[in-house]
């Protein structure tokens, strides 16, 4: 039975992974340095010992334990143990990795190596990693799958991404509401193995029309020859194929739900949604909107090549750089003030920094909101009210904080009190910002957690160099 760990748990195994592969690099670099056929041949089969050992290591894995390892790899290390993987278990493997390692190894791998693989993925796994598969690996993969099959991955590649016809599974159980319970146990019990996570059967009509589902629970315990209709939910929740995932996701946390079936149009049982398909749709969900965030692109490999990774965060960067450089326009318009008072080029950027801080903030929660779709159009205005608000409170205490900190630093209580003024000025521009960009971004089509830090440290970079400078022209 292979190991089940946590990730707190993996790094002994990290350990042993990584000492075979040393070990096994050891052991060729001696292999080929030697010249005599008798130490060749010893070096020879210490070396084939242990890449047996490395296998045998990796064999008892648990698939997402052995996918996690293969990510906390380095590039060369992962690639070695990828090579020395069987078929199976590297089918088992590739669909736990990452998007950004998984299309990394299967570009690595030879085709037939690859084909070898994908032709012992079930249907529901081959679609989960159709895009990334080359065309002819796909195509040879799907003509060993039953026409059924076929025609499922076909549909679920078709799929959009993010949908919940994209990530749910055909794999069902159902029931007639005309059966008892024990003729649905007696046909359960027929099957060769039950679908995974299988927490109710659904209960369909002869037209395979969803109208109900029932508990695993009340079709053990209830009485056999009661009818299925008697005893089922009526009015299920239910999905269709085009749905988003991430609103399925919304009620899968609201109801407590494990597994919800997926009708068409017609209301006929196509397929089902399953609680782990949720759970990775969230997890990699966040991971973009972190990246995001950070003006990353896109989800990046910690052990691609440097190029990958200069090319993934180049964009924003740049942006930022203009952005920036265009923030430094307001202070060469006051140079003759800032000459005159070397005391403002000292001061300035803390109207910039704590500006950015209060808007960050905003953003994050505009971002959350957007994401539990806690704000409508109707609440817009009552957030951008209630956030300029709470910017102008923590303006007139903070930015009275500085101030008068300022003013006694420098002997100067004008120099403090525009101080003051500028950091209130600049929390209440940069909560709007903080409301108003995401909230654009959202409603342009646009990721809002896509470069919106960038545009935010632009807005209050320029605008608190503005106002303390501007302020400091007219008043001082």
């Amino acid at each position: 039975m292979p190991d089940r760990r946590t990730t707190a748990d993996l790094q002994p195994t990290l350990d042993e992974v990584t000492g075979l592969l040393q070990h096994h690099r050891a052991l060729e670099a001696l292999a080929h340095r030697q010249d005599t056929p008798q130490r060749m041949l010893v070096e020879q089969l210490q070396l084939r010992q242990n890449a047996v050992d490395l296998q045998r290591r990796i064999r008892a894995l648990h698939p997402a334990d052995l996918a996690a390892i293969l990510q906390l790899l380095p590039y060369d290390d992962r690639a070695m143990v990828w090579q020395s993987l069987e078929a199976r278990q590297a089918a088992d493997a590739v669909v736990e990795l990452d998007a950004v390692v998984r299309a990394s190894l299967i570009a690595a791998t030879e085709r037939s190596r690859m084909r070898e693989i994908a032709a012992r993925l079930d249907p529901d796994d081959l679609a989960w990693v159709a895009s990334e598969l080359p065309s002819e690996v796909l195509r040879d993969a799907m003509r060993s799958l039953a026409a059924s099959d076929r025609q499922l991955v076909r549909e679920t590649v078709e799929y959009p991404e993010n949908s919940v016809g994209a990530v749910m599974t055909a794999d069902v159980a159902a029931v007639r509401e005309s059966e008892t319970i024990a003729s649905a146990l007696a046909d359960l019990r027929r099957r060769s193995e039950l679908p995974r996570q299988l927490d109710r059967v659904f209960v369909v009509d002869a037209r395979n029309v969803l109208v109900g589902s029932i508990t695993l629970q009340a079709l053990a315990l209830g009485q056999q020859g009661l009818q299925i209709s008697s005893v089922m939910e009526i009015d299920p929740v239910a999905f269709k194929p085009g749905d988003s995932v991430a609103q399925a996701a919304r009620v899968f946390e609201r109801y407590d739900l494990v597994s919800v079936p997926v009708v068409n149009d017609r209301y006929k049982l196509v397929g089902r949604l399953m609680i782990d398909a949720v759970v990775d749709f969230i997890r990699v969900t966040a991971d973009k909107d972190t990246l995001g965030m950070a003006g990353l692109r896109g989800a990046e490999d910690l052990f691609a090549s440097v190029w990958q990774s200069a090319r993934n965060r180049s964009l924003w960067l740049f942006v930022n750089l203009v952005t920036a450089f265009a923030a430094t326009r307001f202070i060469g318009l006051f140079e003759s003030t800032i000459r005159e008072l070397v005391a403002l080029a000292t001061l300035m950027p803390i109207v910039a920094s704590i500006g950015g801080n209060t808007g960050n903030q905003t953003v994050a929660l505009v971002i959350r909101g957007l994401a539990f779709e806690q704000i409508s159009r109707n609440s817009t205005m009552h957030l951008l009210r209630k956030e300029i608000i709470v910017g102008l409170l923590n303006g007139v205490m903070w930015g009275g904080l500085v101030g008068v900190f300022a003013g006694i630093t420098y002997k100067h209580a004008r120099l403090g009190g525009i101080m003051t003024t500028a950091i209130i000025l600049n929390l209440v521009i940069a909560a709007a910002v903080g409301v108003i960009v995401p909230l654009g971004l959202q409603r342009a089509g646009r990721d809002p957690a896509q470069g919106a830090s960038v545009l935010l440290t632009f807005m209050t970079d320029s605008m608190g160099f503005f106002l303390f400078l501007g302020l400091a022209r007219l008043f001082l």
